[in-house]
């Protein structure tokens, strides 16, 4: 392995050793995690100190939805912060509001740490597994949303402005070492914060205009936006991505089933290119692609999984090949948090994300099993 991979290695190794013990990881990251609930009074109240395994975390407390979190955070925003949160927060952040209404959610330093590491995770997987460190001395094509859009008002007194997460988390974090965005979150946020077609536009020419004739080696973010700039170059300026510049791999992220949705269409714009799936969203990184199949590895050792199956709640590990259900993700933020997707297990640590949780995507997955089982 060559020296600039090993430096790498020890960045990506804990993930690797959760792999080996999914089991022993979960029951590391449980412990830290009620230890950290058990500082709160959301955890207090549940009687955090009294959970010694995961049959008492379920009894004890309920799984919760973004609107069952509004009453603890409008407390956060007051400036009680340990209302729900076991430290101090960093700022707010807006999800995009793609499948309903946008929330706001708010960042502590943990949260910050494992967004900056987990999300490095798929990137790092890459270099050493293809042995591409030449992928990190290029620049990555920035599709992200503005990170300044409103202004909150904290206590009655003190602001603090916010935006969408996705530009946050690249401004406080522009990626490493020479492996940086372009253009920066700065001249993204910049062009304002509006999201119409034009918006969009505007923020498409200045990727283009900024990154013509530079060194872009990768692209990362929402697998729909990297799709619609690579349409708006070809309409725009009659080029395809793949032809302006030599991407190693597209790094994808927040919507579910990229590598059967979305990948053959970006690789008709940007070449014969990896396409590697990030299963992502505003409240944390949960998983990545570690290898050329199309389905996600969770990340054992920051997130603590559990799945709602139709014959009860399981571990994720614990599924077997076949089996899905209703994702419930732990953090350092959330216990027992309904992230809205469903999840179908693979084997040997492999899962698909498979939609959000709607009757409409139930029925198709049943249709689907029902009609093409035999296959999995």
């Amino acid at each position: 392995m060559a020296e600039n991979e090993n430096g790498l290695l020890h960045i990506i190794d804990p993930w690797y050793k959760s792999l080996e013990n999914p089991e022993e990881s979960q029951r590391h990251t449980f412990s830290d995690l009620i230890a950290g609930y058990s500082k709160t009074r959301y955890g207090k109240n549940f009687h955090a100190g009294e959970v010694s395994d995961v049959s008492d975390f379920r009894r004890l407390f309920p799984t919760l939805a973004y609107k069952t979190l509004n009453p603890y955070l409008n407390d956060v925003m007051r400036g009680d912060f340990e209302s729900i949160l076991s430290e101090p927060l960093i700022c707010w952040v807006m999800t995009r509001g793609s499948t309903g209404t946008a929330k706001v959610l708010p960042v502590t330093k943990t949260h910050l740490e494992q967004i900056f590491s987990c999300g490095s995770r798929a990137l790092i997987n890459y270099v050493l597994r293809k042995h591409d460190s030449d992928i990190l001395s290029g620049k990555v094509l920035n599709f992200n949303l503005p990170s300044n859009v409103h202004t909150l008002t904290i206590s009655g007194q003190s602001t603090m402005n916010y935006g969408y997460s996705s530009g946050t988390y690249a401004r406080l974090n522009p990626v490493f070492n020479n492996f940086t965005l372009l253009p920066r979150q700065e001249e993204i946020d910049a062009l304002g914060s509006g999201i119409t077609k034009s918006d969009w536009e505007r923020r498409f020419e200045l990727v283009y205009q900024r990154a013509l004739n530079e060194n872009v080696t990768a692209a990362i973010g929402v697998a729909p936006v990297i799709q619609s700039f690579a349409r708006y170059v070809v309409m725009k300026h009659a080029k395809k991505p793949g032809e302006l510049w030599h991407l190693h791999a597209l790094f994808c992220t927040s919507v579910r089933n990229i590598p059967f949705r979305y990948a053959t269409n970006l690789r008709k714009h940007f070449g014969q290119v990896p396409v590697v799936e990030i299963y992502s969203a505003t409240e944390g990184v949960f998983a990545q692609q570690i290898d050329d199949l199309p389905y996600v590895t969770p990340n054992y050792d920051k997130y603590f999984f559990e799945v709602e199956t139709s014959r009860g709640t399981k571990m994720l590990y614990e599924l077997k090949r076949g089996e899905w259900g209703r994702l419930i993700v732990s953090s350092c933020m959330f216990p027992r948090y309904d992230i809205g997707d469903l999840i179908e297990a693979a084997g040997k640590n492999y899962f698909r994300v498979f939609g959000r949780r709607k009757t409409l995507t139930i029925l198709e997955h049943r249709l689907y099993r029902l009609f093409f089982g035999w296959l999995l």
